[in-house]
């Protein structure tokens, strides 16, 4: 009863680590760097490449709409409009989902084995501590926003996100895309003027 005990609390153990893994991962890592000679404040149009780098086939993904959207709404936060004949900066997207494993070693508390396995349950020494390995699976979803000078042919500004991708996410594409669109423009270098839905 005391061995049974002491596996529970080891699994429980093994199980509350599991869950704050699982709440570190929620939060996107977000890159960007920029064009330091560029003049951001100089811009008043943008355009969207096409083809767009998320488009497949010839068509424009779901995704690539989505995607236009959640782009332009911060786009126009910062004072610029949407001008496809004559744009000043062009926007770009690369998107990519990859099968991951995360390994994690914890602390697992069992009972001691070998010289004092003689114990076989009729008692029971001080909790023993060894490492436990833990593999999970997840998916990890990268997406690259470019935003190029159109007349330079020049990149100025890149925004980088990177998040494990959910159930949920998949669920709520619109909402997902719009969530991590929001994170990259958060490091552009011109902030929002308004705030955006």
């Amino acid at each position: 009863m005391q061995t049974d005990r002491k596996r529970f609390l080891g699994l429980l153990a093994a199980a509350a680590a599991l869950l704050a893994l699982a709440g570190c991962a929620t939060a996107p890592e977000v890159r960007a760097d920029y064009d330091r000679t560029a003049d951001f404040a100089s811009y008043q149009t943008f355009g969207f490449a096409s083809p767009l780098g998320t488009d497949r086939g010839g068509y424009q993904s779901v995704v690539s709409q989505h995607l236009k959207a959640s782009t332009q709404r911060e786009m126009e936060a910062r004072g610029m409009r949407l001008d496809p004949a004559a744009p000043q900066l062009l926007i770009n997207f690369n998107a990519t989902l990859n099968d991951k494993l995360r390994v994690s070693t914890m602390p697992y508390m069992g009972m001691g084995v070998g010289y004092y396995g003689y114990r076989g349950g009729l008692y029971s020494a001080w909790p023993m501590y060894a490492d436990q390995t833990i593999v999970t699976q997840y998916r990890e979803g990268t997406l690259n926003i470019d935003v190029v000078d159109a007349a330079r042919k020049q990149l100025v500004w890149e925004g980088v996100v990177i998040n494990s991708v959910t159930q949920e996410m998949l669920d709520n594409v619109p909402a997902a895309v719009d969530a991590a669109v929001k994170a990259a423009f958060a490091r552009y270098p011109i902030p929002a003027r308004t705030a955006t839905k």
